[in-house]
């Protein structure tokens, strides 16, 4: 049974500064975060492989950062400079196929 449980999610002025965090039940090769801002598709916003490849939506290029530590089966996406645009569910998901239940980010 595969969990995830994200945490961090929360309102915010522009210009701040949130840290969201993902704790899987095993580890994942591919640990990445989406969002799903009201009446939009969801959006990849950052990816975190297990060969250390990273990947970031346009976005979310010089403002967030994702990192994980294997040992805790934990991944984290640090989000600076957030701004109105950025307000959505921010959802981690494990191997592009599991994802967990969601934390809002809501950025005024």
């Amino acid at each position: 049974h595969v969990q995830l449980v994200e945490s961090g999610g929360g309102s915010v002025q522009a210009g701040g500064s949130l840290r969201l965090t993902c704790v899987a039940s095993t580890y994942a090769y591919t640990m990445a975060w989406f969002r799903q801002a009201p009446g939009k598709e969801p959006e990849g916003v950052a990816a975190h492989r297990g060969d250390a490849l990273l990947s970031y939506a346009d976005s979310a290029k010089g403002r967030f950062t994702i990192s994980r530590d294997n040992a805790k089966n934990t991944v984290y996406l640090q989000m600076n400079s957030l701004k109105p645009e950025d307000t959505a569910v921010y959802y981690c998901v494990r191997d592009l196929t599991y994802w967990g239940q969601g934390t809002q980010v809501t950025v005024s």
